[in-house]
């Protein structure tokens, strides 16, 4: 449930964006904001791909995109999408023939980089295999690799060379009557990025895709992206990202879904608030969280939980969540189920507790959902 319309300082207004679909995903207009990750195993290793698409579908990604360097990625990318529990999209650089091969194999969307996908003509050729086969297109512009026309009227990759870039491009596109597609301005550098998208913003109404590309490890491209897409999604812009982090394409998704839900903008899961623990911890606060993560992975329903260690900020905390519990003294603490306090609960037992009230309250709100249908 939103809770903008009681706290206004929390309301985001989103930029009224035009809807296309990925597959069976809508992208933008009034959808939600699609999570994206891209595998990193060779395409041809078939049996790995599907394995590593399938896992970060069960993370939450809405949509996976597949690299497709060479034309046995092509061929094993066929049943790739046959047994892909979302839409993949294609991922094309240099070679244009791999997009109308793409689109034959069965992919939900094309990205194509302005930079190296070729002239007018080798684009039309792959539009016309995304109208052939109902598939959309994502034009994909990076820093690293812009068209050297605009690099030698900038002098350097920049906001406004990135945002020529995809104007271009679109088009090229609408002048030969295909509209399904999204954008994108990726660069490593945040205020590069986050100035191109802004830019781009207001001169299309295409659905943006966000990503700060090539961000780093997990830790550093964590924060870069939480700060580069953070700021974007609070003006409203966004209505798909991907987290690009030297990690597994799991962390990718949840660390993008993590983004979202501190700005209330997706809800999915557990979100646990927990303090960072001091000496007045009546238990071990780090190694409860690290367990609970992980034991309640499986809970989609989207929900709170809140886990302090001490009384200062424990039961107001726990006003505000759905199942809390706050460090006492003796070994036990006190179990807070719906903002109220419950009952008592020893430390030892105190996870499986947790994880037994949490799953309760997810199926009862599961229930009351179906009901309201």
């Amino acid at each position: 449930m939103s809770i903008n319309h009681i706290r206004p300082w929390r309301h985001i207004e989103r930029r009224k964006s035009r809807q296309i679909h990925v597959g069976n995903v809508p992208v933008g207009g009034d959808a939600p904001i699609a999570v994206q990750t891209m595998t990193n195993t060779p395409t041809t290793d078939v049996a790995a791909t599907v394995a590593q698409v399938q896992a970060a579908a069960e993370a939450g990604a809405d949509i996976v995109r597949v690299s497709v360097p060479d034309e046995a990625s092509s061929k094993a990318l066929k049943e790739i999408v046959r047994e892909s529990p979302v839409p993949i999209v294609a991922d094309i650089h240099f070679h244009y023939k791999r997009g109308i091969e793409a689109a034959e194999a069965g992919a939900a969307c094309l990205r194509i980089n302005p930079g190296n996908i070729g002239d007018e003509k080798r684009v039309a050729e792959v539009i016309r295999a995304a109208k052939d086969h109902n598939c959309s297109i994502r034009i994909g512009v990076n820093a690293g690799s812009l068209e050297k026309h605009l690099l030698d009227k900038y002098g350097e990759p920049c906001p406004e060379a990135m945002v020529e870039s995809g104007l271009d491009h679109i088009r090229i596109l609408q002048d030969h009557d295909f509209h399904e597609f999204k954008i994108s301005v990726k660069a490593s550098d945040v205020f590069m990025s986050a100035a191109a998208y802004q830019q781009l913003a207001e001169a299309t109404d295409a659905p943006i895709h966000l990503g700060i590309t090539e961000a780093g490890g997990f830790v550093s491209g964590t924060i870069k992206s939480a700060i580069g897409l953070g700021q974007l999604l609070w003006m409203g812009i966004g209505d798909t990202l991907r987290v690009s982090l030297s990690a597994d394409p799991v962390e990718e998704v949840k660390v993008g879904f993590e983004i979202l839900k501190s700005l209330g903008l997706r809800h999915r899961g557990v979100n646990i608030i927990s303090c960072p623990s001091c000496a007045r911890q009546g238990f071990d606060v780090i190694k409860t969280v690290e367990a609970l993560e992980k034991r309640l992975e499986h809970v989609k329903t989207p929900m709170s939980l809140s886990i302090i260690g001490c009384v200062v900020n424990g039961p107001g905390e726990a006003l505000m969540t759905d199942v809390g519990f706050t460090g006492g003294g003796a070994g036990s603490g006190m179990v807070y189920l719906a903002g109220k306090a419950s009952h008592k609960m020893s430390n030892a037992q105190m996870v499986d507790h947790i994880v037994e009230e949490v799953e309760k309250k997810a199926a009862q709100l599961d229930a009351e959902a179906a009901a309201a249908e």
